[in-house]
């Protein structure tokens, strides 16, 4: 039976995020840029309406679990409220309060990947998947698209365990050093991506320094099911870089970026999280590491004029489309970029190696890969339009930053039954 208590919402999004949620004047921003309105059978307004309203079946929404957690919406509110936020904490509450999700599979892959992770620290994808499709009732799923990424070396058969140390001895010149969190992904799904950052890294000077024993940042799971697990999972790994006695940590994949950057916003807020890294690590996290994204690390460490000294293979003449993706600059109150909404860093960085960075409409668009497991067509519309815009715009390759975003641009593209493909590269 649902258990529609006598609690306000409203009150519980105040408790939980500290977001005040009737300062909403219905401006409609939120609604008018979600990529996915389309989909909701609330649009984000709506769902702000019925929290100012007392309606608690906004719980039986589709559109609290469809929110692919893109921030357009928090970054564009001129209210400043994380309306990500509180889809958020409605997905907390349904679970709460005895409320069937409304997509079940949403749910179900959140919990099986948490479930991964207590398991072996990191996720192991190929053994998550199959386990994830044998759940669904749908054990072949996306076959095609896992042998040709078995054929590519893209899955890795064996799953790494890690976990957190509780003795951690500092580096030498940790000034000099960067701490490397490469994500999940790095060891299977991006594999060339991992090995291009650390080559790229290394051909600039900047010496990355992967943590001992680093586990999963928790992605879009953690947060969609416990906001302080959600700052405690990429904590542990922080407390770990501040032993360590290194100042910076730096992530090539755009959600755990996202994950870091948050928790280092929230690092001396969260009491229950910081009590949480203190037991598991043994030591009293300061929240003294800067988090930041390769694409900084590499411009702010090297520098345009040093990376084009250093080409070797001009570009010249290639027309590309730099695409961000949702989690580089948003949300921006967190991430603190410049230019959100149309960033220019990446386009520098790909003029510096010879190439055209073209102008286009879609550089910060989400692509749905956080639906592209749990609600693939839906995820493929999102993706095609995001391609067939650079193709439009005249781009000849697609360069990205993010592991999510490479896989769901490059590998889905036979499935999105496009004229001509594209090259997708990081």
């Amino acid at each position: 039976m649902v258990k529609f208590t006598s609690e306000s919402l409203s009150n519980s999004v105040l408790d939980r995020i500290g977001e005040n949620i009737f300062r909403c004047y219905q401006c409609l921003k939120c609604s008018a840029g979600c990529p996915l309105v389309e989909e909701f059978d609330l649009t984000p307004n709506q769902v702000m309406r019925s929290l100012q309203l007392g309606d608690a079946a906004v719980l039986k929404s589709r559109a609290i679990w469809l929110c692919s957690s893109c921030y357009t919406c928090a970054t564009r509110c001129p209210q400043g409220i994380d309306v990500t936020g509180v889809m958020d904490v409605l997905r907390i509450e349904a679970r709460a309060r005895g409320v069937a999700p409304a997509i079940p599979e949403i749910d179900r892959f959140n919990r099986l990947f948490l479930q991964f992770v207590r398991r072996f620290g990191q996720l192991p994808e190929l053994l998550f998947i199959l386990a994830y499709n044998l759940v669904r009732g749908e054990p072949l799923r996306d076959i095609a698209l896992g042998w040709r990424m078995l054929k590519h070396g893209k899955l890795k058969l064996l799953p790494r365990f890690a976990r957190t140390p509780k003795t951690v001895e500092a580096v030498e010149r940790p000034r000099d050093k960067v701490a490397y969190f490469p994500g999940c992904a790095a060891h299977s799904s991006a594999r060339e991506y991992d090995l291009t950052t650390r080559s790229t890294a290394a051909a600039l000077a900047i010496e990355l320094v992967e943590p001992p024993g680093w586990t999963c940042c928790g992605a879009g799971a953690a947060h969609a099911s416990d906001q302080t697990l959600a700052n405690e999972m990429p904590m542990r790994t922080m407390a770990t870089i501040e032993r360590m006695g290194i100042d910076t940590v730096t992530s090539p994949c755009s959600n755990c970026f996202a994950r870091l950057k948050v928790a280092e916003h929230s690092a001396v807020d969260d009491a229950d999280a910081l009590h949480r890294v203190e037991v598991a690590t043994g030591h009293a996290y300061r929240g003294s590491v800067k988090v930041q994204h390769l694409l900084d690390t590499l411009l702010d460490r090297a520098g345009l004029d040093t990376i084009s000294q250093r080409v070797s293979r001009p570009l010249a003449g290639l027309r590309v489309a730099c695409y961000y993706g949702c989690l580089i600059t948003r949300p921006s109150q967190v991430t603190g970029a410049d230019n959100p909404e149309y960033p220019v860093k990446m386009d520098s960085l790909v003029q510096a190696l010879g190439a055209q960075a073209i102008d286009w409409s879609y550089k910060t668009d989400c692509c749905g890969a956080s639906l592209s497991v749990t609600q693939t067509p839906l995820s493929l519309k999102m993706s095609r339009k995001v391609v067939a815009n650079a193709q439009d715009c005249g781009a000849e390759a697609v360069v990205t930053m993010c592991p999510m975003c490479h896989l769901n641009l490059d590998a889905r593209q036979p499935e999105m039954e496009l004229t001509t493909p594209i090259p997708v590269l990081q």
